[in-house]
């Protein structure tokens, strides 16, 4: 397997690295945090904001493509929750990053589908919202100090993530704490120093571009925003077969600590390792899945956003009707 290819492997948690206990306690979790994000975010749902979430999405899809090279022949990739939370509000945010983490594991078997419970809430629901969280306490300082709790909020993402997934290998019975803590909080310190400066670099060019994308209430649409988006979307997918061949984060703490050979590969296979079968493992192959990607992340999270705006639309006037 070429050296590009193999950066998109476990990026996820695959299948066999939980317990079914855990996993099945995750999915739970999970399903009642889309219940309630599909109620409120409805609620909140700005019509303006239905593209953008859908370009979100799509951004996210493609970054989480590239791996960036840390110390120690490691690399990290963009989780992104943080991101998503605080441009599109936590529960739009949190529908758009389950809708990118169920297209990976579902089209591109990257993460398993009895662990993506597990996989949404350790690389959605926690760092989204502690992401969400840390940024709102600068909400009505300078932009310069939103965009340094922007970074400072996708850092401790990705350190919760870590710790989380730290949790939920050990209670799983699949390594312990004690082996396994300080190695994960140790790469991702440095991994989630790459996740704060995308993070800021988006919020920077957000602001300066579309200023209104940062503030509540404010004006959400704007094609040249929209543009915009798609073209560096495509962009990094154009360079995602020259991202680091080194092993992720999680994916060396699997080797390090000797429990790489439990995880099981897909039942199934479409677009594994997002490449086109019949073109191979090849930069094109690669390109092109992940084209094919960022377009259905966009069409389901735009679908996605869409119903939940007819569906307020239609409530509102329904009670309307009986005042």
């Amino acid at each position: 397997m070429s050296s590009f290819i193999s950066t998109f492997l476990l990026l996820h948690i695959p299948d066999g690295f939980l317990s079914f206990a855990v996993a099945f306690i995750a999915w739970m979790i999970i399903l009642g945090f889309l219940i309630v994000a599909l109620r409120k975010g409805q609620q909140a749902l700005d019509d303006r904001l239905i593209p953008l979430a859908g370009i979100m999405g799509a951004f996210i899809f493609a970054a989480q493509m590239i791996n960036f090279p840390v110390a120690g022949g490691t690399s990290g990739h963009f989780i992104g929750a943080a991101l998503a939370f605080i441009v599109l509000g936590p529960w739009l945010g949190l529908l758009t990053m389950t809708a990118v983490i169920a297209l990976q594991a579902l089209l591109f078997q990257d993460g398993g589908l009895l662990v993506m419970g597990a996989n949404i809430l350790i690389m959605g629901v926690i760092p989204g919202f502690i992401g969400y969280q840390v940024y709102r306490m600068g909400s009505r300082r300078s932009p310069r100090v939103r965009l340094a709790l922007g970074g400072i909020a996708a850092w401790l993402a990705i350190m919760g993530a870590a710790l989380a997934t730290t949790l939920l290998l050990a209670l799983s019975g699949t390594t312990t704490l004690a082996l396994t803590l300080s190695a994960m909080l140790g790469v991702h310190t440095i991994i989630g120093i790459g996740e704060a400066l995308i993070t800021v670099a988006a919020l920077a060019l957000i602001g300066r571009s579309r200023p209104t994308l940062l503030e509540a209430g404010a004006d959400h649409g704007g094609k040249t925003w929209l543009v915009t988006g798609l073209i560096i979307t495509l962009l990094l997918v154009m360079i995602a077969p020259f991202a680091s061949g080194h092993p992720d984060g999680l994916e060396w703490v699997a080797e390090t600590t000797g429990f790489t050979d439990m995880a099981q590969e897909s039942r199934y296979q479409l677009l594994p390792d997002y490449t086109l079968p019949w073109l191979g493992e090849t930069p094109v192959s690669t390109i092109l899945a992940g084209i094919i990607g960022i377009l259905v992340v966009f069409v389901i999270i735009y679908s996605i956003s869409k119903a939940l705006g007819r569906q307020k639309r239609l409530k509102n006037t329904g009670i309307t009707g009986m005042e």
